[in-house]
């Protein structure tokens, strides 16, 4: 907790799971944070050896922030306290949701019976980030990067798909393409943990 103990270092970290982000992209999908909060996590993130600073190679050429090897041990950690944090009776998935907290939750929370024998390529246009999930032998892995050669496609903003795939929200909320079976089946595959009490 020494490390990762502060006000908003965790939710940082858990920002970069998926790779690099600008400043902007950050302060943008911590929704509540101060510029100077984040300034603050991100340079004693940074001095623990946790984050660090790096130019993107041109033509982006920008400065962006990204999660050291070391960093990314400490992932699995945060999305296993996210499942714990759902069983609270306040946990509403209806609430804003950053794209890397929606991919972040269907890790952790598929189900590797209601998966059995699905092997899918599913992709997710979630405003400004597009990533791709692959499903097999009831494992889900998640990378950011372009969407290509997937069976099905989700886009939206994050808490729009969010909302269907935890919340039970119509289809008709966000938009899906391709195979509208295997979408039904995708979405039914990350029941939320029964709450306490």
């Amino acid at each position: 907790m020494e490390l990762l103990g502060e006000r908003w270092a965790m939710l940082v970290l858990r920002e970069l799971a998926y790779g690099p982000r600008r400043f902007s992209e950050l302060k943008a999908d911590l929704q509540g944070i101060s510029a100077n909060v984040l300034t603050q996590r991100l340079i004693e993130l940074e001095a623990r050896g946790l984050v660090r600073k790096v130019r993107l190679p041109p033509p982006a050429s920008v400065q962006v922030y990204e999660a050291t090897e070391w960093g990314l041990e400490a992932v699995p950690v945060i999305a296993l306290l996210g499942r714990w944090a759902a069983r609270s009776p306040w946990h509403d998935p209806t609430l804003p949701m950053s794209h890397v907290s929606l991919l972040m939750s269907m890790e952790t929370l598929l189900s590797p019976v209601l998966a059995e024998g699905l092997r899918a390529r599913i992709g997710f246009r979630l405003r400004d980030a597009d990533y791709v999930a692959t499903i097999a032998d009831g494992v889900l892995e998640v990378e950011r990067g372009k969407v290509e050669n997937c069976e099905v496609i989700f886009s939206g903003a994050p808490s729009e798909v969010a909302a269907v795939i935890h919340g039970g929200a119509p289809f008709e909320t966000i938009r899906i393409e391709g195979d509208m079976a295997l979408a039904k089946r995708f979405v039914k595959l990350f029941p939320l943990p029964p709450k306490i009490g």
